[in-house]
């Protein structure tokens, strides 16, 4: 039942955007450790799962012969990281995991994006006949299973922090951990004598707001883009639940679902493989960055 002075198309939608959690409660604040999204954790480490078996079959399937479609796609795609990596972290030794890292972040994000493409009460559905919590109720409140990880600000959020940590990680272990701390103080804003010390409050603003800002932004970038996708498709579904007979009115809505449902799923692809590109050669360039001074 919609909420006194909700539509029903307002409650469709209130309710898909509602994870299934420990405590079957919205989450309101940017940061909350209280609240755990059981299915954004089930599916980000189930395509995570899938992106590690899949590499390790194609490494242990690989040969130096001719190799078949399996094995040429996967070196077309490591290839491809491997190259973007050479080119923006110069430290050999340093692209040894960083490449990996890349290659991993690339396909992961390519196949939890990939799931917006799942129509979107499938899961739920699926859920609800396995008596696994598709639709749950809480204070009358109809909660949902969201199959979309990225569409979870926690998911990116949580990956941009573990890249500003890798950062932090290279930028001690190749400068020092007095040259890091010095650079903080130091750059951008470079002086000498008395100057400098009048400049070390400011550089060391800027440093933090710079990290903050990389880090933020590469986070919601990818959940942004995501999120808004799904809405996209929530609304086009609203199309085809507006079916109520054979009449011009509905069966004009249905055709409507199909065709935008298809032109957008098209298109929806190339946002799939996009955010996850913008992702890998962001974190490059941020740990690119960590082996450079300003």
């Amino acid at each position: 039942m919609a909420a006194a002075g909700v539509s029903p198309q307002q409650d469709y939608i209130q309710h898909h955007l509602v994870h299934f959690n420990n405590i079957a409660e919205k989450q309101t604040q940017v940061v909350n450790f209280d609240i755990v999204n059981y299915d954004s954790l089930f599916w980000s480490i189930l395509m995570g799962l899938i992106v590690i078996t899949f590499l390790y079959l194609a490494a242990r399937k690989a040969t130096s012969g001719v190799p078949g479609r399996f094995q040429a796609g996967v070196e077309m795609v490591v290839e491809m990281v491997a190259d973007q990596a050479k080119n923006i972290v110069h430290n050999a030794e340093s692209r040894r995991f960083v490449a990996p890292l890349a290659l991993t972040v690339f396909l992961w994000i390519i196949l939890m994006n990939a799931l917006d493409l799942v129509p979107v009460d499938l899961a739920g559905q699926i859920f609800t006949w396995l008596g696994w919590a598709g639709d749950h109720h809480h204070h009358g409140v109809l909660y949902y299973h969201r199959i979309l990880p990225t569409a979870d600000l926690n998911i990116p959020l949580g990956m941009s922090l573990c890249i500003l940590v890798l950062s932090f990680y290279y930028g001690i272990k190749v400068k020092g951990g007095g040259g890091f701390i010095k650079e903080l103080f130091t750059a951008p804003f470079h002086a000498h004598g008395i100057a400098a010390i009048f400049l070390a409050p400011a550089n060391f603003a800027l440093n933090l707001i710079e990290y903050g800002a990389k880090t933020v932004s590469l986070g919601m970038r990818l959940f942004g883009n995501m999120f808004a996708g799904e809405l996209v498709f929530m609304l086009i579904a609203l199309l085809g639940g507006a079916w109520t007979g054979f009449n011009a009115l509905s069966v004009g809505l249905g055709v409507g679902h199909i065709v935008a449902g298809s032109i957008w799923a098209i298109f929806h692809i190339m946002i799939v493989l996009l955010q996850a590109f913008i992702f890998m050669m962001l974190t490059l360039v941020y740990i690119g960055q960590a082996h450079e001074g300003h």
